[in-house]
């Protein structure tokens, strides 16, 4: 009778340096595609005569439903194991791809663009490897890590963006498309070092284990700080979203060509890598809810810049650094006061609420983007909303006190 192999012989090569690499690089092919969208808002409208709210409506309508899904998805991580939601994830977010370059009608296009594409990013995007991450890494490498992989999703930006513009010049914008949905498979085999189900040793909790998820999520919305760490979070998705699918178009209308706009996208990612582990290495010594602070204030500030001068190359390449150094750069910071605060029993959930939020930002972001240009033939009036959210956002976040719930510290003690 052949016996099981023992826990240790299977979950020795998962080492920390392994799991990091492995979520990065899952990180890095999940973002990827994602943040070239806005590159077929022009020829796949020009192909099927539609205005450019029709390809809003269907990536806004991606990004609420990415929100709505977050948190399930985080739920069936914490409960099931991430590796198995990443593995779903990918191949409904590789369909939406492949449906969404035949797509010959608006309905089909929200149901790819939007439906498949938005769930499948809720199960396979960064949120479920940072949870990943804080249950299998030790604590002194979680924000560090949480920093890597996110700024692999922005390398992901970084290397896409330039290679969607070559292949849609190369081999047409429907096999672009195709090529990078049949990308995502790979993902599968990579998740399997982020497997996160009993018996994979994941690395202890600071939250007492028989702590339900209806309890944890009572106790997340009835504490101040998470609810103002949430409703801060909007603001990142509004902005970030709306600068992904509009700022193509954007710098066309202005006299600019594709490549500025791949290039400017290809820069923010570059950048936001920096900014990225910056903020995970500044998140050990210094208050997180000052980064976030500062960095939605400064991200106000290069928006009221960058529109404010006549449009070229090099106006936009600035943009596109100073926006990318800030960019994701959020995230560490959020996903690790989740962490502080609650424990990481439940980390994948909370953070995916959290995301939630961002996600309504981002959805109405791209839609109102959409409608603002149908409707005046500009974008400014989002210019200037995403300037007001950003102000606001750095007011909302000093208040957070950086502890454990007093639940968490009882324990400790």
């Amino acid at each position: 009778m052949l016996m099981p192999p023992a826990p240790t012989q299977r979950t020795t090569w998962r080492t920390p340096a392994v799991i990091v690499v492995c979520g990065c690089l899952i990180g890095m092919m999940t973002f990827g595609p994602r943040s070239t969208l806005g590159f077929f808002l022009t020829p796949l409208s020009q192909a099927h005569g539609w205005g450019r709210d029709v390809f809003a409506l269907a990536i806004a309508v991606q990004n609420l439903l990415w929100g709505v899904g977050q948190p399930f998805a985080g739920a069936l991580a914490d409960r099931y194991g991430a590796n198995r939601v990443l593995s779903v994830g990918a191949l409904l977010y590789a369909a939406g791809l492949v449906m969404m370059a035949y797509a010959t009608n608006a309905a089909v296009l929200e149901l790819s663009a939007g439906f498949l594409i938005g769930f499948g990013l809720s199960g396979c995007a960064f949120t479920i490897v940072l949870g990943a991450f804080g249950k299998l890494l030790p604590e002194n490498w979680r924000s560090l890590a949480f920093g890597a992989g996110t700024a692999a999703g922005s390398f992901g930006q970084f290397l896409y963006s330039p290679v969607a513009v070559m292949l849609m010049g190369v081999v047409g914008w429907q096999e672009t498309l195709v090529i990078f949905g049949a990308s995502l498979l790979v993902v599968l085999p990579l998740s399997l070092a982020l497997a996160t189900e009993r018996g994979a040793a994941p690395a202890p909790t600071a939250g007492p284990p028989t702590q339900s998820l209806r309890q944890a999520l009572a106790e997340a919305f009835g504490h101040r700080s998470y609810v103002l760490l949430v409703l801060g979070f909007f603001t990142c998705g509004f902005q970030l979203a709306f600068i992904t699918v509009h700022l193509p178009s954007y710098l066309i209308d202005r006299g600019l060509s594709n490549q500025v706009g791949g290039w400017t996208l290809a820069i923010i990612g570059i950048f936001n890598i920096i900014g990225s582990l910056a903020a995970g290495w500044l998140g050990n010594r210094m208050p997180k809810r000052y980064i976030l602070s500062a960095i939605y204030f400064f991200r106000a500030l290069a928006v009221v810049a960058f529109i404010s001068v006549p449009a070229s190359p090099i106006a936009t390449y600035l943009f596109g650094a100073v926006t990318g150094l800030l960019w994701l750069s959020t995230v560490p910071p959020t996903s690790a006061l989740v962490a502080l605060m609650f424990g990481t029993r439940w980390m994948t959930t909370l953070f995916g609420f959290a995301f939630f939020s961002h996600q309504v930002g981002g959805f109405l972001g791209v839609w109102l983007g959409g409608i603002a240009f149908d409707r005046t033939g500009s974008y400014n009036s989002v210019w200037w909303l995403s300037v007001l959210f950003g102000l606001l956002s750095a007011v909302i976040n000093l208040p957070i006190v950086e502890k454990p719930v007093a639940r968490q510290a009882a324990v400790a003690v």
